[in-house]
């Protein structure tokens, strides 16, 4: 049995990472910005009859409370075994259309919520001399995506973070692994842009992703590859498998990339009487 904390669990990817946790026999803390959310995902977790779960609250831009939960729950159970720094939301639109609300909402939560979490989770664990800690990046943070650029920007800060952490946490037994989806069905692409100026991508982005390649992926088939990612302590986990494809292509030809995301801008520009 393993102690873990998992931030936005009460919905979508942090929901189904909660689930397969407790599925097989771990304590779980679900934590949220929404209280209610993550009481109701607790309480129906605990009735699984395998492992438990607790709901806290939790903004993670606030540093000061992502310390005290993390240090709570190693004090409650004298010791932290997994983190999953999964808190996030979904900022898109045209770079031009952007305002600086946009974008610091999307690093105080995207990239600053992650950072809290290493650096209250980090010291704890370099101290047992065991531990992983799992960030949620994108495939945003692998690839050029546009409409959408202070998402993207973030998302590749986790993963050049959680990567260049890894290097140095390997040789003090700490594992890191950064966890890097495409589109996944999960109520963060149902509200772009939630409380901030509209976009020409505002709203509920998941019916236009369904007609894209691929189409959406599930939180809980995701789940599944972050736990057989963490089993073989990988350092991406890239899903689906369309996902991958785009990356090592993406890592192949890095012009070509480049180009393909052009033509879906000029596409959304002419859609939306952009010129």
């Amino acid at each position: 049995m393993k102690i873990a904390i998992v931030t936005g669990g009460a919905s979508g990817i942090g929901r189904a990472i909660a689930t397969s946790l407790v599925a097989r026999g771990d304590t779980v803390i679900v934590s949220d910005i929404d209280a209610t959310g993550a009481e109701a995902v607790a309480d129906r977790l605990n009735t699984l009859g395998e492992g438990k779960a607790h709901a806290a609250s939790l903004d993670v831009t606030d540093a000061a409370a992502v310390t005290r939960l993390y240090q709570d729950v190693h004090n409650d159970h004298g010791r932290l075994d997994l983190v999953f720094n999964n808190a996030g939301i979904a900022i898109g639109g045209l770079a031009e259309e952007l305002t600086l609300d946009h974008w610091r909402r999307a690093v105080d939560i995207n990239l600053m919520g992650v950072v809290h979490g290493v650096h209250a989770a980090y010291p704890i664990m370099l101290e047992q001399r065991s531990g992983h800690i799992v960030n949620t990046a994108s495939l945003a943070g692998l690839l050029p995506m546009p409409l959408g650029i202070p998402y993207t920007a973030t998302k590749h800060a986790v993963v050049g973070l959680s990567l260049g952490l890894r290097a140095e946490a390997s040789v003090r037994g700490v594992k890191v692994s950064v966890v890097c989806p495409g589109f996944v069905d999960t109520p963060l692409l149902a509200d772009i842009n939630k409380d901030l100026p509209d976009t020409t991508l505002s709203g509920d982005g998941r019916e236009a992703i369904r007609k894209q390649p691929g189409g959406l992926y599930t939180a809980d088939k995701l789940a599944d590859d972050i736990m057989l990612g963490i089993r073989r302590n990988k350092a991406l986990i890239v899903a689906p498998s369309l996902g991958r494809a785009a990356w090592r292509a993406g890592r192949l030809n890095p012009a070509a990339a480049a180009r393909v995301t052009s033509i879906a801008v000029r596409r959304h520009r002419r859609e939306h009487g952009h010129t």
